[in-house]
């Protein structure tokens, strides 16, 4: 069970890069409701390390400027 929730995790995390990448999200939090919105019931755990936020703020940043 715990690789299943690891995969699972993983997903939600690759979901997150991928939307913070569109230049739609100004940080990870309004990331995150994206991801509520889009029925990721576990996109608070998946996104809980100051880790995985720092790199979705990230990845917002540099879209914001691409665009």
């Amino acid at each position: 069970m715990i690789h299943g929730d690891d995969r699972s995790l993983q997903a939600v995390r690759a979901r997150a890069y991928a939307l913070a990448e569109t230049g739609q999200f100004d940080n990870s939090n309004a990331v995150q409701q994206a991801l509520i919105a889009e029925g990721w019931s576990n996109a608070g755990r998946a996104l809980g390390s100051d880790y995985a936020r720092q790199a979705i703020g990230e990845r917002c940043r540099a879209a914001a400027k691409a665009h």
